[in-house]
């Protein structure tokens, strides 16, 4: 299944985060528990990223997956997405936070991880790198 780049956005950090909302594959993804400030998020099981310049693959078990044209999607922080991709290698994967609803417009220049974790519909969790 293919997830609307508009509803995407890759954050830079030590660990990066992807951050879908409408996933197609939000309600495959397991649910995320309250992330607290400095706290590691679980590992989704069975899930794997290949993050890509021109398209990032968010491979789950079974039929379960997406891909986002990468270079479409936005990116917060310092760099671009070659920058957000290298982070993603470094640490070995990505933290993929799926939310149900839109983010608000303009995006934030900083995304809040513990507060995006609090509702009760946010799934996702640290998903390694494939291969």
């Amino acid at each position: 299944m293919l997830q609307n780049p508009e509803n995407t956005v890759f954050v830079r950090a030590a660990t990066p985060l992807l951050v879908l909302t409408e996933a197609p594959v939000h309600d495959a993804l397991p649910p995320l528990a309250p992330v607290s400030t400095g706290g590691e998020p679980p590992v989704c099981d069975g899930w794997g990223i290949v993050p890509r310049l021109t398209l990032c693959v968010v491979d789950g078990p079974g039929d379960h997956g997406t891909m986002i044209p990468a270079l479409a999607a936005p990116v917060l922080g310092e760099g671009d997405l070659a920058d957000w991709c290298e982070d993603a290698e470094r640490a070995g994967g990505a933290v993929v936070v799926s939310l149900p609803t839109p983010l608000p417009t303009p995006l934030p220049p900083l995304l809040d991880l513990p507060a995006l974790t609090r509702p009760a519909t946010t799934r996702g969790g640290f998903v390694p790198l494939l291969g």
